[in-house]
């Protein structure tokens, strides 16, 4: 008997070495900011009988350079954080993809990208403001970008550089897609004299120069969700945010992130399904939370915390094209109006 269960044992443990020797690896590139609890990846791995290897690159441009230099031997075969922003440019690398049927009509999408990119998820990148700052000073809060470049919010504002920073350059876009390209630039030079200050990226930006951590200007360039997370992450009771989000015409840009396959990555299979898996519900819910950004399907649930994000009822941008031929123009004739 003893001898018949060691037998059945032995065998079962051959077949689960042999299962999981066999379990392909599946490449799958993001950029820095891609947070999805490790539960829900432990069970993808084990119901698409996968090991995910992830990888983070950088910001969304950084990334894509990744992709566009390595076309010919590339690093990944599923690619997530392609927004809006880079999409007509990512084309080349990105692969064909229609969704079948019944995935398409399983749920409706709030956002949109171009064929090639499945939504995921969106968010608005808008001023914050420093409720303390504001209140102490009797200072109203700004209505416009023109009253950003008037004397009596000189100084108050940093954003970061668009060419090392997503959040920087939408909010580029979105004053360029607000005002037009001269008047835009017209409103940068203004500010530039009216004290603006740049930031290498948002985490110089949020966490050393906003007033709300430290530092002296009380208005950042950051989320329409940064409040929410204040709240939710803050180690005293608060029933608030001590932070605020103004959706400026001109000052807000909607952002669309999306996964894609990558054009001549391997385990399409295994590819196609964690496209969808970032689209399940357990995903959808839990990304608003760990990255901070509304679920791209319509009908999930918010979480609570985002009753606090409530989203601009307004945006603005140039057209997709206009932004992949034009954005790189853009972000050099920035760099002269306002650093040099």
């Amino acid at each position: 008997m003893l001898h018949r269960f060691s037998l059945v044992l032995t065998t079962a443990l051959l077949a689960f070495g042999a299962a999981a020797a066999s379990a392909a690896e599946l490449r799958v590139l993001t950029h820095a900011s891609f947070a999805v609890p490790p539960a829900l990846l432990a069970q993808f791995e084990k119901d698409a009988v996968v090991t995910l290897r992830i990888t983070k690159s950088g910001d969304a441009g950084e990334m894509l350079n990744k992709l566009i230099l390595t076309r010919a031997n590339p690093v990944a075969d599923v690619v997530f954080g392609i927004d809006n922003v880079l999409a007509a440019k990512a084309d080349a690398v990105l692969d064909a993809y229609e969704r079948p049927a019944d995935k398409a009509r399983a749920g409706t999408d709030a956002v949109t990208l171009p064929p090639k990119l499945l939504p995921v998820d969106y968010g608005y990148v808008t001023v914050n403001y420093d409720k303390a700052w504001f209140a102490k000073k009797g200072l109203a809060l700004p209505r416009t970008l023109d009253d950003l470049a008037q004397p009596a919010y000189a100084r108050l504002l940093v954003v970061q550089n668009p060419a090392t920073s997503s959040p920087g350059n939408a909010f580029l876009l979105a004053t360029i897609g607000a005002l037009g390209e001269e008047k835009a630039f017209d409103w940068w030079a203004r500010m530039r004299a009216n004290g603006l200050k740049v930031a290498k990226g948002w985490s110089d930006a949020y966490y050393t120069e906003f007033s709300h951590n430290g530092g002296a200007r009380p208005l950042v360039v950051s989320y329409a969700s940064s409040p929410a997370a204040e709240l939710f992450y803050s180690k005293t009771k608060l029933t608030e945010p001590p932070t605020g989000s103004l959706s400026l015409q001109g000052g807000v840009f909607r952002q669309i992130e999306g996964v894609a396959l990558v054009k001549g990555g391997k385990e399409r299979t295994a590819a196609v399904r964690f496209m969808e898996f970032l689209r399940s519900a357990p995903v959808q819910q839990a990304l608003q939370t760990e990255m901070w950004m509304y679920p791209a399907v319509a009908e999930t649930p918010r979480v609570d915390a985002l009753r606090h994000a409530p989203e601009p009822t307004a945006f603005d941008s140039p057209g997709a094209q206009t932004m992949a031929d034009k954005n790189a123009d853009w972000v050099r004739r920035w760099t002269k109006v306002v650093l040099k």
